[in-house]
């Protein structure tokens, strides 16, 4: 199986990287058009501020490509963010792949949001094995809220969808890289999509 993370830029992608190695999988890190077209699944990771993220995604030109892919695509953190309508952050458009627009949390909670949350309402193969109110790593002040393509709900002053997915795009705000043995059966529903 061929995987393919998409490197424009955007870090955690060594920790990604290494989760997959765990799972007894190799992945390679590419911005080549031709490698990500090719490869059984695309991870697009994400660490970062969006509108500098998106700079680099049209200055490559893989913003065009990615909403081309007909393989499972997952998108993590960031890269999940850049796949919806728009964000707030940095007044960003997205990829317009997820049909909701991310926000900022208010200022009456501490932002970012950083450290441990559960996930429920979870509504696909890629939380087969996981349990709800399982508890994932998240980092982030901004999120989309809860609409049809929830498939994970998160409480945080709100109610928010933790993770998207419509057709061959996945995405989840948490890091399933760094949230364990919960977080890489996650990862490993993926490859098996």
């Amino acid at each position: 199986m061929k995987i393919v993370i998409i490197n424009y830029g955007a870090g955690n992608i060594q920790s990604i990287l290494f989760a997959i190695e765990r799972l007894g999988f190799t992945a390679v890190l590419s911005n080549n058009p031709t490698e990500i077209k090719t490869a059984d699944k695309v991870i697009f990771p994400g660490v970062g501020e969006a509108s500098s993220a998106m700079k680099m995604l049209l200055e490559s030109g893989l913003d065009d490509l990615i909403s081309t892919l007909k393989q499972p695509v997952l998108g993590i953190c960031l890269g999940m963010q850049l796949m919806c309508n728009k964000s707030e952050e940095g007044n960003t458009k997205g990829l317009g792949i997820f049909d909701v627009d991310v926000i900022k949390f208010s200022s009456k909670v501490k932002v970012p949001q950083m450290g441990w949350n559960q996930i429920y309402n979870l509504k696909s193969p890629l939380f087969e094995g996981i349990k709800e109110k399982e508890y994932m790593y998240l980092v982030h002040s901004y999120y989309a809220p809860n609409c049809a393509e929830a498939i994970a709900t998160t409480d945080y002053e709100v109610e928010y969808a933790s993770a998207l997915h419509k057709n061959n795009f996945y995405g989840t705000q948490f890091h399933p890289e760094k949230s364990g043995d919960a977080g890489e059966q996650i990862l490993g529903n993926f490859l098996k999509l």
